[in-house]
């Protein structure tokens, strides 16, 4: 069986969780100019690292540059990312990773608004302790603690 061409209809988002739930996994394409790809495979060796490919690529099929706003498109199976947004390998990859939590979500039939956002940061947070513990690279070890603090800081009192 063969992954639908769109996730939109009730039909295409039930063939698609029921394809992921028995392994599914795309063979993930990066679209977009030699820069725009060499950024995002940079963040794809992180996610490899961390133990997050196959999550990505059971929610993901395409990663495509964009002159406008970085954005997950559900009924393409793709996420929308601009060039210019593209500076932190890690926080490039904890992108890649909350977009691919939000389709996870999508497909499972969970609602986005008021739990939505807090699931797939959770998620991306989860991926950037899991990076830092399985890195060998000091580096990027102290790089994850950066980011770590950045998204768990509380910005209210």
């Amino acid at each position: 069986m063969d992954f639908p061409e769109r996730v939109y209809t009730v039909k295409e988002v039930r063939k698609a969780r029921a394809l992921i739930e028995k392994g599914y996994k795309h063979t993930l394409k990066v679209d977009g100019s030699s820069d725009f790809v060499g950024k995002v495979e940079e963040a794809l060796e992180l996610i490899k690292t961390a133990g997050y490919y196959d999550f990505l690529r059971a929610y993901v099929r395409t990663i495509r540059e964009i002159d406008g706003l970085s954005q997950l498109r559900e009924q393409e199976v793709a996420i929308w990312f601009n060039v210019k947004a593209l500076d932190d390998p890690i926080d490039d990859a904890g992108f890649l990773i909350q977009k691919a939590q939000q389709m996870k979500d999508f497909i499972e039939g969970r609602l986005y608004y008021e739990t939505g956002e807090v699931r797939a940061v959770n998620k991306r947070i989860e991926f950037i302790e899991a990076l830092r513990d399985k890195t060998n690279d000091p580096a990027i070890k102290e790089r994850c603690e950066e980011n770590l603090k950045k998204w768990t800081e509380q910005p209210f009192p």
